[in-house]
């Protein structure tokens, strides 16, 4: 997570507390509560989607917290290299380039290339690998964004469940105010679970996905010019479309 995310995520929790008053912390910890709250909510998921996708969201969560190495301008600097020896030594000269690449889908299409695999077959290729990636990230984004709808429902259906307790017991008024608060807990509960955990990690999983998304459609474009033999100037100009104008001049910079 960047430094805006830390910030962000702990700074929430810091003033939601200390909203809460820490010495009434005790006040908004109910067990039931947490168990029709975040229990149901769970089991809801388990409904809603396959195993496999259930087994994927620890990863998906640690993937939302952790450091990606999205650099769109390292990538462009990387391919304008390859352009040049290619130019100069043919395509042939970057077989043993394309083992040392990390990123799988980029050694793929240079390797593609390399291998003189028609054009159109290394798009189409790169292409579908691009689509099925996106649907990927978007059915994981979507696990977590289904919290942001069922844990409210919950909470308001422990509310609920609170209520009819709650009248059912209206002869105590000793047992009113307790049963309430109760009853509230679990729309806080729902609440909380909603705004500060679900929305936020959505909404980086999608960042992150548009992100990795940028990088690899700028990779399939800098492998179609390759392939065509294009001049490393022009490749440069090719890829530096897909950068905001700051970006852009960075890389230029570096040049």
């Amino acid at each position: 997570m960047n430094l805006s995310g830390v910030i962000g995520f702990v700074g929430t929790w810091v003033f939601l507390l200390y909203g809460m008053g820490p010495q009434n912390l005790g006040s908004f910890i109910d067990i039931p509560s947490v168990a029709i709250v975040i229990g149901c909510s769970i089991m809801a998921m388990f409904l809603a989607y396959p195993l496999s996708s259930m087994k994927a969201v620890p990863a998906v969560l640690k993937k939302a917290f952790s450091k990606d190495n999205f650099d769109a301008s390292a990538t462009i600097t990387l391919l304008v290299g390859f352009a040049d020896k290619a130019r100069r030594e043919g395509i042939l000269s970057l077989e043993d380039a394309a083992q040392k690449i990390e990123d799988p889908f980029l050694k793929k299409g240079i390797q593609l290339a390399v291998d003189g695999t028609e054009p159109d077959l290394i798009k189409d290729i790169l292409r579908t690998e691009l689509v099925y990636m996106e649907e990927r990230h978007s059915a994981n984004a979507g696990v977590i964004g289904f919290g942001k709808s069922i844990a409210p429902a919950m909470g308001m259906l422990g509310t609920l469940i609170g209520l009819i307790l709650m009248l059912g017991n209206m002869s105590d008024p000793s047992s009113l105010g307790p049963s309430m608060a109760v009853a509230l807990i679990t729309t806080l509960y729902g609440s909380v679970i909603a705004n500060v955990i679900c929305i936020p990690i959505e909404s980086i999983l999608k960042s992150k996905s548009g992100d990795e998304i940028l990088v690899k459609s700028l990779m399939l474009e800098g492998v179609m010019s390759l392939q065509s033999g294009d001049n490393p100037h022009i490749v440069e100009q090719k890829l530096a479309a897909f950068l905001d104008p700051v970006a852009r001049a960075a890389v230029s910079k570096e040049k």
